[in-house]
């Protein structure tokens, strides 16, 4: 199989979006001195150092790899300035809660552009157009890579790992009981109930170390049951989030929740970390796992030799009502700089050979980490698994038949997007209705709506 077919997720959104349009809290920015020359020409005896914190609430492993294989060839390649990666329990919200108060790493971090549209909103972020003509970034990434890190104009965040959601499974579970993957959303409430009876967790998840996964279940369910089309029209304004299907798939998921469906318990839920519910996959006590792309370079960790146990796993995409094959395209997180930085520059060097083909390329084959939208040959990406690279190719034929969602942190407004996985736990624990949640939600949309806080919609084919 060619392994450019790994990257044709990266053309499907070029096309559909061209068609649209811890440390302290209160410390300064992490650049420290520790030498050599600054972007005002002053020099010292040390070099200066800028950073950036990663999380270290998934896979240990791939965080490893990233910090001793990226972050550590470029610390080796004698740059006038060094380069320190900080892992931090929940990142995101330590990033947040430092750059509020005027401090922060150099580099800036986000879940999806949404979140960096909103500190760009607040001059949180510094504008990134002069380095991107200085580095040559146009040339270094795909034309609509940039134009979807722009506001008001300015280009403020560079997109990274595109990513959609799938359902994965535990293949030789499946196997020893007669299972068969589900198609449709009938199949597979169905299969979970089978799953139950015979005393296994139907869905492995939860959200202890990042409460925003959410979010993963509403894109899921949402767009899988009530069809991107209405999505659409809703992102649009020409329906509201109120809508009977809108509602039926939020009622389904609750549902699910409310039932023990999602890890066994609420409580279970809350409490697990996602190194923990993939744990439960691959030892076969769950089932299945709706869940990200993101996974797909490290799920294997959790299977056969590597694990301790003889189960193999696969995927294939989440259900839909009509049982037509429907893949949720997001953005998996941002990179900008502080506002606050001392080191803009180097800053701007480091990201520069960060989503550079030598580093992306150790990133996706030796880290597991989704790709950048940046160009690749075949060569830089040896050693891809076949399913992911299955993935692709099926994700190709869906995305060109229309058959492509819309996934909220990369798609909502922000404020919208932060109400949905906050508020919602509020319906699980009974205290909102369904219908009460959903006209929240669209009373808050159409404010964003009004204000043209919407991120770039790809329309319907």
């Amino acid at each position: 199989m060619n392994l450019m077919r790994r990257f044709v997720i990266v053309l499907v959104v070029a096309t559909l979006l061209l068609a649209s349009c811890a440390p302290s809290s209160t410390q300064a920015p992490a650049s420290q001195q520790t030498g050599g020359t600054t972007e005002s020409g002053q020099t010292s005896e040390k070099k200066p150092t800028i950073t950036l914190w990663l999380d270290s609430g998934g896979d240990a492993t791939q965080l490893q790899c990233m910090i001793d294989n990226i972050v550590g060839n470029f610390n080796k390649k004698g740059n006038s300035f060094t380069v320190e990666a900080q892992p931090l329990a929940n990142s995101w919200d330590a990033t947040r809660t430092a750059i509020t108060g005027g401090g922060g790493p150099d580099i800036v971090i986000t879940p999806g552009p949404s979140f960096a549209y909103e500190m760009a909103k607040a001059g949180q972020l510094l504008a990134l157009d002069q380095y991107a003509q200085e580095f040559g970034w146009d040339k270094q990434f795909l034309p609509w890579a940039l134009s979807l890190g722009k506001v008001d104009g300015k280009l403020y965040s560079i997109p990274h790992e595109i990513e959609t959601l799938v359902l994965y499974y535990n293949k030789t579970v499946f196997e020893q009981h007669g299972w068969k993957p589900p198609k449709t959303i009938d199949e597979y409430l169905k299969l979970v109930e089978d799953i139950k009876a015979a005393g296994l967790i139907p869905n492995a998840a939860g959200n202890s170390d990042w409460k925003p996964a959410d979010e993963h279940y509403w894109s899921i369910f949402v767009n899988h049951m009530a069809g991107p089309q209405k999505v659409y029209d809703a992102l649009t304004g020409k329906i509201p989030w109120t809508d009977p299907d809108f509602e039926k798939a939020i009622d389904t998921m609750n549902q699910l929740f409310m039932n023990g469906d999602f890890m066994g318990s609420l409580d279970r839920y809350y409490t697990t970390k996602s190194t923990e519910f993939l744990t439960a996959l691959g030892d076969g006590k769950a089932a299945m796992a709706p869940s990200g792309t993101w996974w797909m370079g490290t799920i294997g960790n959790y299977f056969g030799e590597k694990a301790n146990n003889s189960n193999d796993w696969d995927w294939v995409p989440f259900p839909t009502t009509d049982g037509s094959p429907l893949f949720t395209l997001g953005i998996g997180s941002t990179y900008s700089i502080n506002a606050a930085t001392k080191y803009p520059k180097e800053s701007a060097q480091f990201l520069t050979y960060y989503f550079s083909p030598e580093a992306q390329s150790i990133s996706i084959t030796q880290c597991g980490i989704a790709p950048a939208p940046i160009n690749l040959t075949t060569q830089q990406l040896k050693g891809i698994d076949p399913r992911r690279a299955r993935l692709i190719e099926e994700l190709s034929k869906a995305a060109a038949n229309g058959q492509y969602g819309y996934t909220t942190w990369t798609f909502w407004p922000p404020k919208s997007d932060v109400y949905i996985y906050d508020e919602i736990e509020k319906v699980w624990a009974k205290q909102v209705t369904v219908q009460d949640y959903l006209k929240g939600l669209n009373d808050l949309f159409q404010e964003e709506l009004k204000a043209g806080n919407i991120p770039p919609i790809p329309e319907r084919k």
